[in-house]
């Protein structure tokens, strides 16, 4: 594993734990915003941020009307989405249907950019499936069906952009490229919020201040811009298996601190969930080198080749310089120059002119004698 490998492992990992604090954060973030408002306070705080510390001429060059598009719909659409189904289901519910993210993305991916994930794989993403329908089917607390399936609908958005991410981050800053999805998914949400939601309340303690400060630096500015350093080194298949490190963390904040009831149901949708993704995620971490797709192998023999010339190259001559060499002293072996060659066209040079003398002849008898 060489050094940018690990450096995108240890992102990934770290934007995974973070990811883990989002939805706890959120469940009590919403008791002050609205989803609207929560996902512009979130995203605003974030933007100024980013944009305050990467350089100008690389935030210019991002800052695209697609960049800001995608922004609006991946970062602004599915975080709205996700707050509403946060809002209507249980903290573990939530963070264990998040489970469901890498499946989705080994899906999409597949189908979009005919990538297709090993059979060990597939494996395990129908497990992670077969949980998710354990643990939304299950009930219990505060969950409800239309919590659950506004989560997944998030979910599905979440996937779709993180497809794309991975070619939309070639050539481009991560860190300017994030700043202005960020600016893109603020300014999208905040007409909605305003129209919808209306104006938001005052605090009604410093608990709610810190969920949500937590929530845009730890739980957003963070883990987005640390994944998406590390999707421009992985493909789309590997980032997504880190994600599976948010429903752990999530799902154990939900029991622990918010007392979500934890039956057998959920528990084995949760176990279902955390072996699809040990079976989806072992193949894609593999150090072994990837054996290339059958597409991949008619293309290849379809590439044309370089055509090399089966003649061995002759050693050029070398051209004389000088026409009469002499010793330099009795003794020594070393040769010069004493009467050189014209500078014809042979030479690259024009002759010197008949009858020049003075300095320009003293100069080429000087390089004469150097050769």
């Amino acid at each position: 594993m060489n050094i940018n490998r690990r450096r995108a492992v240890a992102a990934l990992t770290a934007a995974g734990l973070l990811w883990g604090t989002t939805v706890p954060l959120s469940k009590l973030a919403l008791g002050w915003l609205a989803p609207g408002w929560l996902t512009f306070v979130r995203f605003g705080l974030a933007a100024a941020i980013l944009l305050a510390a990467a350089p100008r001429a690389r935030v210019r060059a991002a800052c695209t009307p697609s960049v800001l598009a995608s922004g609006a719909i991946g970062y602004g659409g599915s975080v709205v989405v996700q707050n509403a189904g946060i809002t209507r289901t249980s903290v573990s519910h939530a963070a264990l249907l998040i489970g469901a993210t890498p499946v989705l993305v080994a899906i999409i991916a597949a189908v979009w950019h005919r990538a297709v994930a090993r059979p060990v794989a597939w494996v395990g993403f129908v497990v992670s499936l077969g949980g998710v329908a354990l643990v939304a089917g299950g009930g219990g607390g505060s969950a409800t069906a239309a919590g659950d399936g506004l989560v997944l609908a998030s979910l599905l958005l979440s996937a779709a952009f993180t497809v794309a991410q991975a070619r939309r981050l070639q050539g481009r800053d991560p860190v300017a490229l994030t700043a202005v999805q960020f600016l893109g998914a603020a300014l999208a949400v905040l007409p909605f919020s305003v129209a919808a939601e209306g104006v938001p309340t005052l605090p009604a303690g410093p608990g709610v201040v810190l969920a949500v400060a937590g929530l845009a630096v730890g739980g957003t500015l963070l883990p987005f811009t640390l994944f998406a350093y590390a999707q421009g080194r992985v493909s789309a298949e590997v980032a997504g298996a880190f994600l599976n490190l948010e429903p752990l963390v999530g799902a154990v904040a939900g029991v622990v601190v918010f007392g979500d009831p934890a039956g057998p149901v959920q528990l084995a949708g949760g176990v279902a969930i955390l072996a699809g993704i040990a079976l989806s995620g072992l193949p894609l971490l593999g150090t072994a080198r990837r054996r290339p797709a059958p597409a991949e192998e008619r293309q290849d023999a379809h590439r044309p080749r370089p055509r090399r010339d089966p003649r061995p190259r002759r050693p050029q001559a070398r051209i004389p310089r000088c026409r009469i060499l002499e010793r330099r002293s009795p003794q020594s072996r070393i040769l010069r120059c004493r009467i050189p060659l014209p500078r014809d066209a042979r030479h690259w040079r024009p002759p010197p002119r008949p009858g020049s003398a003075g300095r320009p002849a003293r100069r080429a008898l000087s390089r004469a004698a150097r050769w």
